[in-house]
C-alpha cells in the first residue's frame, strides 16, 4: 500500500506557473502507473495527465496538452506536475493517484486507480 501527499498548490496569476509534487510513502512510486486529476467547484473530477512506471510515457488531457508536463523521480519517490501558462479555468483541487493496473489503456478513468492523495488547491486569478 502507498500513501500519497500532494503539495505545491497556491494562488497564481493567469499566465504563471506552478509545480505540484506528489510524495509517496509506504511503497515506491516505481511500482505504479501514476495519474493526475483535478476537480473544480461544482464539477466532476477530471483527468489531467498520466505517466507510466517505465520509460516515462505520458498522456495528457487536451485541455492541458502543451502547457502541463508530468515527470517522476523514482529516487525521490515522487511524481511532479509542472503547470505553465495557467488559466483561470485551471482552478481546481489537484489530486495524484496510483494504479496497480499497470499498462492499462484506461488511464483516464478514476476507477482504475487504487490510491489517492488528499489534493492540493490551485487557484488562478485573471
Amino acid at each position: 500500500q502507498v500513501q500519497l501527499i500532494e503539495s505545491g498548490g497556491g494562488l497564481v496569476q493567469a499566465g504563471g506557473s506552478l509545480r505540484l509534487s506528489c510524495a509517496a510513502s509506504g511503497r515506491t512510486v516505481s511500482s505504479y502507473d501514476m495519474g493526475w486529476f483535478r476537480q473544480a467547484p461544482g464539477k466532476e473530477r477530471e483527468f489531467v495527465g498520466f505517466i507510466r512506471l517505465t520509460a516515462g510515457v505520458t498522456y495528457y488531457a487536451d485541455s492541458v496538452k502543451g502547457r502541463f508536463t508530468i515527470s517522476r523521480d523514482n529516487a525521490k519517490n515522487a511524481v511532479y506536475l509542472q503547470m505553465n501558462g495557467l488559466k483561470p479555468e485551471d482552478t481546481a483541487v489537484y489530486y495524484c493517484a496510483a494504479t496497480t493496473s499497470i499498462y492499462s489503456r484506461a488511464y483516464s478513468r478514476e476507477s482504475i486507480y487504487d490510491y489517492w492523495g488528499q489534493g492540493t488547491q490551485v487557484t488562478v486569478s485573471s
